[in-house]
C-alpha cells in the first residue's frame, strides 16, 4: 500500500489545467454532437475534421516553439505530421474528390502516380523513427517517464477518446461520433504536449535543478 502511495505521489498529477478544461469541454460535447449534428459534419473536410487539423497544427506549432529538449519536440512535431497526413490520406481527400459525389474520393490506384503515396508515407515514418533512434531520444523519453509526473486527466481523456473513436468506427458507423471522439483524443494529446513543452510542473530542467539543489 505504501508503494502505491509513493508511486501516485511521484508519478501522477491530478491537477486540472486550462488545457485539461478544453478536453473536458470536448468530452461533454460528445453526446450533444452525436445527437443533434447531421452526419455531414463528420464528412471528410467537414467541420469536425477541420477542427482536428487545426488542433494538430497547433500541436506542431507548440512542439517547434518550445525552448526545451528541442530534438525531442522536433520528433513530436514529426509524429504529429504523421497524424496530419493520415487525416487527409496523404492529400487524397483534399485534392481528389469524385465530381458530383458526396464524401467520395478517388483511390490511389485511380490517380496518376498514386501508387507512390504509400511508399513515400512509409519512408517518412521510417525517417521519423530513425531520427528518434539516431538522436537517442529514447533517453529523453525515459527521463520524462522516470522523473516527470503524468497529467492524469489529460491522459484519461486521451484514452477515452481513443476507445470511443474505435467503438464509433467499428460498432456505431456514425461519422459524427467517430470524428468528435477523435477530436477529443487530439485535444487531450496536444494538451499533454503543451504541458511537457511549456509548464514548469512538467519540465525536466526544473527537475534537474531540484536534484542538483538536493545534492
Amino acid at each position: 500500500m505504501e508503494k502505491i502511495k509513493t508511486f501516485i505521489a511521484s508519478h501522477l498529477d491530478f491537477k486540472v489545467y486550462p488545457v485539461t478544461w478544453i478536453a473536458i469541454i470536448v468530452f461533454l460535447l460528445i453526446v450533444p454532437c452525436v445527437k443533434f449534428l447531421p452526419q455531414t459534419y463528420g464528412y471528410e473536410n467537414g467541420l469536425l475534421e477541420n477542427l482536428q487539423m487545426v488542433t494538430l497544427f497547433a500541436g506542431v506549432f507548440l512542439a517547434l516553439k518550445t525552448k526545451v529538449n528541442k530534438k525531442f519536440f522536433n520528433f513530436v512535431a514529426m509524429v504529429l505530421g504523421i497524424l496530419i497526413l493520415r487525416e487527409v490520406n496523404c492529400g487524397r481527400t483534399l485534392f481528389f474528390p469524385v465530381p458530383g459525389e458526396v464524401n467520395t474520393f478517388y483511390g490511389w490506384k485511380d490517380i496518376k502516380y498514386g501508387w507512390l503515396a504509400h511508399p513515400l508515407y512509409g519512408l517518412y515514418m521510417t525517417w521519423v523513427g530513425l531520427y528518434f533512434l539516431i538522436n537517442k531520444q529514447f533517453v529523453t523519453l525515459w527521463q520524462y517517464v522516470k522523473n516527470i509526473k503524468f497529467p492524469v486527466w489529460n491522459v484519461i481523456l486521451m484514452l477515452v477518446g481513443m476507445a470511443l473513436g474505435m467503438y464509433a468506427e467499428k460498432a456505431m458507423h456514425d461519422m459524427v461520433a467517430e470524428e468528435i471522439t477523435e477530436l477529443l483524443f487530439y485535444v487531450s494529446l496536444i494538451g499533454i504536449i503543451y504541458l511537457y513543452a511549456f509548464h514548469k510542473n512538467f519540465s525536466l530542467e526544473n527537475k534537474s535543478e531540484v536534484s542538483e539543489n538536493n545534492v
